[in-house]
């Protein structure tokens, strides 16, 4: 039985390392943005919803309605019609990936 724990054991390790190495702490194209207008920080008082660490499927579908107009907005309609399905997807998942900061 121990012959087969310990390959296992560096199976898992191996993978989950790869897994945290692919997953890059440096925000993708355009995601740097964002924290101009939406908050970091959980304490922020700001009429701008906070969008770190929330649900990359709703952080899509509010980034894909801004440019066809169902979603009304100030900048992010025109924000976001610079920006291809494509480049939203991996800003959205470093954004659900985000923790934010500060209390509430």
């Amino acid at each position: 039985m121990r012959a087969l724990f310990a390959p296992a054991v560096a199976v898992a390790f191996a993978l989950l390392s790869s897994a945290a190495f692919a997953a890059s702490p440096e925000p993708p194209g355009g995601a740097a943005a964002c924290s101009g207008c939406h908050a970091t920080n959980a304490a922020a008082e700001t009429p701008v919803p906070k969008i770190y660490g929330r649900n990359a499927d709703d952080i899509m579908a509010a980034m894909t309605a801004f440019p066809t107009g169902p979603k009304p907005s100030t900048g992010m309609g025109r924000l976001s019609k610079g920006y291809t399905d494509d480049e939203m997807k991996p800003i959205a998942a470093w954004l659900a990936a985000q923790k934010l900061g500060g209390t509430r």
